[in-house]
């Protein structure tokens, strides 16, 4: 070997990087001398050589990177030399394996938290250098040192596309991902999309779950100004090509956009139907301008979760609510809700007084609920679980006598006197606790299963949060495939075979005009009302369950005007008849049908009396006057 080709060199610059390369070290073996890993390639031309020659040192870039990825390594750009040293002209380029060098000490700040990443430098030697080269007035690039040794392990196929070098999202895959965003689906769906879309295996895309995470945090980090002013204008566009939908917003002292609500004409159209009883839900936050946010929601008489408005406010003050509260009466045409369900908050409950005075303000149990463990489960510690079992029974009573008995001595089990929480509970019960509730309509929203429903169509919009320009949309795609998928749901709930079980007439013709849901319930209620008996009494009926002997409901009923109510108060409630109310209507109709049996009996008396006053003419007339006679 000459001396010239056995020269070494120190290539890097930085104190952590400085080690001798050999400049024409090119190497296809499996093994070198000291153990290090060699890169192997079969194909002629696909290796890196000295004199190798290129028009551009981007193309020898790409070259040696294609060749890495096959070896199961990446490279980077390193150190570019000019003439007469480093700036003055390019001359010179060193590309290195991304192994290559050693992280540098970093003196560790007091007070200042240390991020504990783990590099991945090892010291590896392998490396390309050009030079450029001018003959005879074109200019080229030379190789002019190549090692390929490294002291790691180089990576297989299925391993190697893992590399950042390698991982790359189009502009054509940002914008797919960009629309998948808008409708709120997770980062996990969006991959399987792209992967069926694209037609390749599970894990084989050119990008990992955190390069899209990484995507999607982008759009977030944009100047606030930009963001609001796009805002509006996304806003504006959308009311230009449906003038139905409304917004309205307010700007502070600055210019600076304050506050934004906005509902579409689908949701007005609900609202007008449907907007009896409102969540107004302000538990979650819009973390691409860490905005607070309002959600206005209902349920149709399908028992589907529909959407009514949204708000963002800047501050979380009186001020703020109450706009919220009179832009969302202003879409609505004044109509204000018959309820409100809202998370407990002060200044919420102070402008909803203010603003919407004839509206029963009520909480939303699920949402006390879930503040709980935080609340009870440290200093209860065991007996948690028991004392939330009889919170629940507290919970369902039925009237406001028996809570407040019960609920003194829940305090006195448990030794609760000096919780604040508790005593918070307390003085708020009129808000939440159903035997205080059940005189105001509240669709049904305080059951499980309701909740659990609208919180799953809240998180469809909230769980892929892009930019704000982009929210509005996002939620209009979420509104518009809930209202196509209601739309399904309402067809299947349709088509399907109702059972009667009753074979009560009152069932049948519930049936042929209630919506299936609807159905379902009032159904479920006439069955139960089969087990009671209904009294009647000087001023209505008493109705209770034929196996006690004391206690009951007591039912009202006018019938020449139609009315009819029970002291349970379900229909108050929830808009369903209750079993006491059916039983007593039950028993009315079983009365009509009684008077109409008599008077077909009493015509069928004056017939038969007729047919015997005829003469009798065959044996076969007797017969058929005693089949007759049999039938009747």
């Amino acid at each position: 070997m000459s001396d010239d080709a056995g020269q070494m060199l120190l290539i890097y610059d930085d104190p952590s990087d400085q080690r001798s390369l050999s400049l024409d070290d090119a190497s296809s073996s499996e093994e070198s001398p000291d153990g290090t890993t060699l890169s192997l390639e079969a194909v002629h031309d696909a290796i890196p050589y000295n004199g190798q020659r290129f028009l551009t040192h981007d193309a020898a870039y790409e070259f040696y990177s294609t060749f890495a990825k096959r070896c199961g390594f990446s490279i980077r750009r390193h150190r570019t030399e000019g003439k007469d040293g480093i700036g003055k002209g390019l001359t010179r380029r060193y590309f290195v394996c991304h192994r290559a060098g050693n992280t540098p000490v970093k003196t560790l700040s007091e007070g200042k938290p240390q991020r504990n990443r783990r590099s991945s430098r090892c010291g590896c030697q392998a490396y390309l250098r050009i030079s450029k080269i001018t003959e005879l007035g074109s200019t080229e690039w030379l190789v002019t040192g190549f090692a390929n040794h490294h002291n790691h392990e180089l990576l297989e196929p299925n391993q190697v596309r893992f590399l950042p070098a390698y991982r790359s999202i189009s502009d054509a895959d940002k914008s797919r991902i960009l629309m998948f965003s808008k409708t709120g689906i997770s980062v996990q769906q969006m991959m399987k999309l792209l992967e069926l879309e694209k037609c390749v295996e599970p894990g084989f895309l050119p990008f990992t779950e955190k390069d899209v995470r990484n995507l999607l945090q982008s759009f977030k980090k944009l100047d606030p100004d930009d963001e609001n002013i796009d805002f509006l204008r996304m806003c504006q566009s959308i009311k230009e090509k449906d003038p139905n939908f409304k917004f309205e917003f307010t700007l502070d002292a600055n210019d600076k956009l304050e506050n934004i609500a906005w509902s579409y004409a689908s949701s007005i159209q609900s609202y007008e139907i449907f907007g009896d009883a409102v969540v107004f839900d302000t538990t979650h936050r819009l973390s691409a301008v860490e905005m607070p946010l309002g959600i206005w929601v209902g349920v149709n008489n399908y028992g589907v979760p529909c959407f009514f408005g949204c708000v963002l406010l800047r501050e979380e003050n009186l001020r703020s609510w109450s706009w919220a509260l009179q832009a969302f009466t202003g879409f609505m045409n004044g109509k204000a809700p018959q309820t409100i369900l809202t998370d407990h908050n002060m200044c919420l409950k102070e402008a909803i007084a203010g603003e919407m005075p004839t509206t029963k303000h009520a909480l939303c149990i699920w949402m006390v609920v879930g503040k709980f463990p935080s609340w009870f489960n440290a200093g209860l510690g065991e007996r948690y679980n028991d004392w939330k079992s009889e919170f629940y029974r507290l919970y369902h009573l039925e009237s406001v006598e028996e809570f407040e008995l019960g609920w003194r001595d829940m305090v006195n089990s448990f030794g609760l006197h000096t919780n604040r929480h508790i005593n918070n509970l307390y003085a708020s019960r009129s808000m939440w606790s159903l035997p205080y509730l059940r005189s105001h309509f509240l669709a049904g929203m305080t059951l499980t299963g309701r909740s659990k429903a609208i919180n799953a169509f809240i998180q469809r919009f909230l769980s892929a949060q892009t930019r704000l320009a982009h929210f509005v949309e996002q939620v209009a795609v979420a509104v518009d495939f809930k209202d196509q998928a209601t739309e399904q749901q309402t067809m299947q709930q349709n088509l399907q075979n109702i059972s009667l079980k009753t074979g009560a007439p009152m069932e049948s013709h519930a049936a042929s005009v209630l919506t299936p849901f609807a159905f379902s319930k009032l159904q479920e209620q006439l069955v139960l009302a089969a087990h009671y008996a209904s009294f009647q009494m000087d001023d209505g009926y008493l109705v209770r369950h034929h196996t006690k002997l004391d206690g009951g409901r007591k039912v009202y009923w006018v019938p020449q005007e139609g009315i009819i109510s029970c002291s349970c108060q379900l229909f108050e409630f929830s808009g369903f008849l209750c079993r006491h109310a059916l039983r007593v209507l039950s028993v009315s109709e079983s009365a009509k049908s009684k008077e109409r049996l008599d008077i077909a009996t009493e015509q069928t008396s004056i017939l038969l009396s007729r047919i015997r006053e005829q003469p009798v003419s065959s044996s076969l007339a007797l017969r058929d006057i005693s089949s007759v006679q049999r039938n009747f």
